[in-house]
């Protein structure tokens, strides 16, 4: 159990500039792994397996892609007691992202806003904090996993995203117990265009091919789970899950942040440009999981995201047909203990 109750930490953080919190909370994550400092948040780790896409996640809790953009806080993050852990989005140059400020907390609705832009140091930086880790020689019967999650440089023109795309995909390729390919962020520019019938086919197809090349070279077939967003209407749903499945994609990533002000409106920073994530987007991202689960059916791995700021709410993404969830903001806003509460919940749900 950590040493420190969130509650006494959250008002210094949250005096700060969003972003400011941010890096400090990092870089004390980074420079604390492996020290005594890493008992102020580490957590028991919840023995609850399930079997996905070849892969034993240890539980159903994880940490979604975005907070840890470098791979620099990987055993840190372990720490807190969660199954997996996804880190990125890395793209293939380093890139400083988009102009500061862009990041917001919406407090009275536990929401933040973000216009990062797929801000990180590049992969080859991001490869090394990745083989710096070390979770994978952790004695555990069932060892934390670790996601890595894939985009595009944004001066790369769209037409040529695919490129990029392969590019990460074979550097992270062996370091990967999964590999997420992040088409859904709203911060580069035409980014989510690549949702589109024609786009997505064509991207999934090379993905497809480049990934069965690389499991004949490595001896190992890495899943590799595709993320889409929350806006999409019922037909675009339909189609991507047709095309998930006719690429032999492992698995779905529902759903990453919303460009909705509807469940902000009137509140400070509500029209700021950028990704909306928090307790608004629960319900559309409980939606597009059903609606991905009626479509794809029972076998087919969905891991959900998107408002999770209790365990209940954990349950109830379960209950919308995710096998396993991600948290992020409620991470910010309730603290590690939020892992843990989690995860016992729908390990008690499950039973029932």
């Amino acid at each position: 159990m950590s040493l420190i109750p969130y509650a006494l930490t959250r008002p210094l953080l949250f005096g700060m500039d969003a972003e400011a919190a941010h890096d400090l909370t990092m870089d004390m994550l980074a420079r604390g792994q492996h020290t005594p400092l890493q008992w102020a948040w580490c957590n028991e780790t919840v023995h609850d397996p399930i079997q996905l896409a070849g892969l034993t996640f240890p539980n159903r809790v994880g940490l979604a892609a975005g907070l840890d953009k470098n791979a620099r806080c990987i055993d840190a993050l372990g720490a807190m007691g969660f199954g997996f852990v996804e880190v990125g989005t890395v793209t293939p140059k380093p890139q400083p992202g988009n102009p500061k400020p862009r990041m917001f907390r919406l407090p009275e609705r536990q929401a933040l806003i973000n216009r990062f832009g797929f801000n990180n140091e590049g992969l080859e930086a991001f490869l090394g904090n990745v083989q710096r880790s070390r979770f994978r020689a952790a004695a555990r019967q069932h060892r934390m996993l670790l996601g890595l999650n894939i985009g595009k440089n944004a001066t790369t023109p769209i037409e040529d995203a695919t490129r990029d795309y392969l590019t990460c995909l074979e550097g992270v390729y062996p370091h990967a117990d999964y590999v997420t390919v992040n088409i859904s962020s709203p911060n580069t520019q035409n980014l989510r265009a690549l949702q589109s019938d024609a786009a997505l086919d064509a991207l999934l197809a090379a993905i497809a091919e480049r990934r069965e090349a690389l499991a004949v070279q490595q001896g190992r077939r890495v899943p590799v789970f595709v993320k889409i967003a929350p806006d999409l209407q019922d037909e675009q749903v339909a189609v991507i899950a047709a095309t998930l499945q006719r690429h032999g994609m492992d698995g779905v990533i529902a759903t990453n942040t919303t460009i909705s002000r509807e469940a902000v409106k009137g509140l400070r920073h509500a029209e700021e440009t950028g990704g909306l994530s928090g307790a608004p987007v629960y319900e559309a991202s409980n939606r597009v999981i059903a609606q991905l689960r009626a479509a794809l059916g029972q076998g087919f791995p969905i891991i959900g995201v998107g408002g999770i700021l209790s365990a209940e709410d954990a349950v109830g993404k379960i209950r919308a047909g995710a096998d396993v969830v991600q948290i992020y903001t409620g991470l910010v806003y309730q603290g590690p203990a939020l892992v843990v509460q989690a995860a016992r919940a729908i390990k008690t749900a499950g039973r029932r």
